[in-house]
């Protein structure tokens, strides 16, 4: 087990979830004492983002802070855009936000910059990061090194492998895929069928697994980037038949990833550490706002969590929560 720290329009609107904290709108501003946050999910309603919001709210707390949460209901930048937009005309201090694409969110959040707030980025990154205060991540591609590991000790014969992801250009899981394939090129027993992408839909997720496996029954493992593949792998797998002969690792510590830990039909997860990432970055967006030092990079570990140490003080303390 490894849990290490080295230092994932105006119809848009009308998906916006707001997941406010009790105080958030009339905070006062860092002039009088308090210091104004926003919190912005790549998605609302997953265990990891809600993780995250708790540990942003934990220590915007301590810091004499208050914050606001906003997201969309789908990981996509033309939904997360009126959202950020909405936020920086409420002015802010420091926004934290998880982006949606690591190019098409760079112009809107510069907008952020440019109106003289502390950005910070939490789980997934951009490709130019000029201005930004902090990037805090997971060791995503650590990760995907992982869970390949995980499925060579599931599967030590060897065999054919399937990737199952979100969407290309979110930086997080592009690191997964990347670590994953680099570590099956690297052991000739495995052959690596490459990446499917699912759009964060379990269902789609699950026709694709489920087709996958028609295709080459003789797969071993899989490998699912995030909460929503891997929740709809397990229903792929369980729809063919394959349960116990198909290996599936999941990336993230959500209730259905357990459940499906739990009854088998996931054999590994790859439980992030979304508190402590909410958490730094309030502390890197403060400093910032102090004019203190800042850390331009942070990256978090992971624990991994099987069927065996599920019970365990540290596999418990990894799980996600669905609300502080």
């Amino acid at each position: 087990m490894n849990r290490t720290r080295t230092g994932a329009a105006v119809a848009g609107l009308a998906a916006i979830a707001l997941l406010a904290t009790g105080c958030g709108g009339d905070s006062a501003s860092g002039s009088d004492g308090g210091y104004k946050l926003a919190f912005i999910e790549g998605v609302t309603g997953d265990a990891f983002y809600v993780t995250m919001g708790c540990g942003v709210q934990d220590a915007a707390k301590k810091a004499g802070a208050t914050v606001d949460i906003q997201g969309a209901q789908k990981f996509d930048p033309t939904l997360q855009t009126p959202v950020l937009q909405s936020v920086i005309a409420s002015r802010p201090d420091a926004i934290l936000i998880a982006p949606t694409d690591a190019k098409s969110m760079e112009q809107p959040i510069k907008q952020a910059t440019s109106a003289g707030i502390k950005v910070v980025l939490v789980d997934t990154t951009l490709e130019n990061t000029d201005g930004i205060v902090s990037s805090i991540a997971s060791d995503n591609t650590g990760g995907g090194k992982a869970a390949f590991t995980a499925i060579q000790q599931l599967a030590p014969n060897g065999g054919k492998v399937l990737v199952i992801d979100n969407q290309p250009g979110i930086s997080t899981s592009d690191a997964r895929t990347q670590g994953f394939d680099s570590a099956a090129k690297a052991d000739p027993k495995y052959t690596n069928l490459g990446v499917q992408y699912v759009q964060n839909d379990p269902a789609k997720a699950a026709q694709i697994v489920t087709a996958a496996l028609q295709k080459d029954p003789d797969i071993v493992g899989i490998f699912a980037t995030n909460l929503f593949g891997a929740t709809g792998a397990a229903t792929g797998v369980r729809q063919a038949g394959k349960q116990g002969a198909v290996k599936i690792v999941g990336f993230d510590a959500g209730s259905d990833q357990v459940k499906a830990l739990q009854d088998g039909t996931i054999q590994a997860l790859i439980a992030q550490q979304p508190g402590t990432i909410g958490t730094d970055g309030v502390d890197q967006a403060v400093k910032a706002l102090k004019g203190e030092a800042t850390e331009k990079t942070i990256q978090t570990g992971f624990t991994i969590v099987t069927k065996d140490n599920l019970n365990s003080a540290e596999g418990q303390a990894a799980l996600y929560k669905s609300r502080c």
